[in-house]
């Protein structure tokens, strides 16, 4: 993402480019970054420099997450890169992964609510950020957790096929089990019951959701980014997609090829997390840590 300055805080892309690399491809088994989700990976972040370069930015930060923070050969990685690509990234902790998580989504929170859950189902790990929000200052981050739930991971350790309903269970309830502790940390369940909780997850797997919940011809971000979607609905289409094949799920015009495996386990890392913490209406965010 190239951004300029624009009023007081804000910022307007200039140019942005993404691409889906599935960096931590089979880590969970083998403790490293394969030779080709790294050739990958470097292929797209070849493209970036490109765009650095012709752009010539007066600031350039670049950061790697979960992948890179678990892998044996994470820092080999990012040595790597800089020689064939010219970028320096550095490997952020989780907790400034949140923080710059946050940051991108300050702007779609609701101080209405004194708190707020903010999540990011990610490839290789699905973050959990427990937010402080006023109407007078900025949102506070009094929480987070780093689970090794990501859509690339349980897709590996699951399969990415189609799940039934009772397999699709299985899988929310051990998901379920491992928010327990966050639970337990913040008292998110309880505030969550009496109304002081705003729900906003950033994810592939929330945006997907938003473009099908709209029923769009084809994705459109201006449309999904800061949608509030009934969270019961959202759910009847997650478990409606798990049951699907991938192959039915690649069809559709707001997941295809790329997302067809691992949308579904995005949708029970969700199912999950709306079982746990109960609430009306949740918003999806097309933004995040770039923006951050």
């Amino acid at each position: 993402l190239i951004a300029e300055p624009a009023g007081k805080d804000g910022f307007r892309a200039v140019d942005s480019f993404s691409r889906i690399v599935r960096l931590g491809e089979w880590l969970e088994a083998n403790g490293a970054l394969s030779e080709a989700a790294c050739r990958r990976a470097i292929a797209a972040l070849k493209i970036c420099a490109g765009k650095v370069r012709a752009r010539r930015p007066r600031a350039v930060r670049g950061v790697a997450t979960e992948a890179c923070r678990r892998a044996g050969n994470g820092r080999d990685f990012l040595r790597r890169v800089a020689a064939e690509t010219g970028l320096a990234l550095e490997a952020i902790s989780a907790e400034e992964e949140a923080r710059l998580t946050l940051l991108g989504c300050a702007p779609l929170l609701d101080p209405g609510h004194p708190f707020a859950l903010v999540f990011d189902i990610g490839g290789g790990s699905t973050e959990l950020m427990w937010v402080a929000v006023s109407r007078t200052s900025p949102p506070r981050l009094l929480g987070v957790e780093s689970l090794p739930l990501g859509v690339v991971t349980l897709a590996e350790t699951e399969g990415g096929g189609a799940l039934g309903p009772a397999e699709y269970d299985t899988l929310v309830e051990r998901i379920g089990r491992r928010l327990g502790p966050f639970d337990a940390a913040h008292g998110v369940a309880a505030r969550a019951a009496r109304g002081e909780v705003f729900v906003l997850g950033t994810s592939g797997t929330m945006t997907t959701l938003g473009g099908i919940y709209l029923d769009l011809p084809r994705y459109d971000r201006s449309r999904v980014d800061g949608l509030t979607m009934e969270a019961a609905r959202a759910s009847a289409i997650g478990r409606r997609l798990a049951r699907m094949a991938p192959a039915e799920r690649a069809r559709h015009p707001c997941i295809g090829p790329e997302r067809a495996e691992l949308v579904a386990r995005g949708c029970a890392v969700l199912e999950a997390i709306c079982r746990r913490w109960p609430v009306k209406r949740l918003r999806a965010a097309d933004r995040g840590i770039r923006e951050g």
